[in-house]
């Protein structure tokens, strides 16, 4: 069985998923690679796995999300610069037979993450 990467966001601002955030995926590996792109659903959830198949490999990979953006759609106003803009998450695969889970959870000033299942 081979093991893939999920992601999904919480706006923790307003008790609500992260809806229509970008979500792009760098595999470090020498150098920052991006390798796939996506946007989150309405659960906040990205409709399938950002990372599987053959593509599934270990080693080191960034998510970053585009929390800036979508607190300016939800018309939060933010300083300029934003104390959080685009949000990277390192983090390291090892064991290609697993599911990793990757979660954000965000506000303007603030984030969090886990590896969840």
């Amino acid at each position: 069985m081979t093991g893939y990467l999920t992601t999904h966001v919480l706006d923790t601002a307003s008790g609500r998923p992260g809806n229509e955030i970008a979500v792009d995926l760098y595999r470090i590996d020498g150098e920052r690679r991006l390798i796939a792109q996506a946007v989150t659903n309405n659960d906040g959830r990205c409709d399938s796995p950002i990372l599987s198949g053959e593509s599934f490999v270990a080693g080191v990979y960034e998510l970053v999300f585009a929390a800036g953006e979508y607190f300016r759609k939800q018309g939060v106003e933010l300083p300029e610069p934003a104390f959080l803009d685009e949000v990277v998450l390192r983090f390291g695969i090892a064991d290609e037979s697993e599911h990793y889970h990757v979660p954000l959870l965000v506000s303007p000033y603030s984030y969090s993450t886990y590896r969840g299942s």
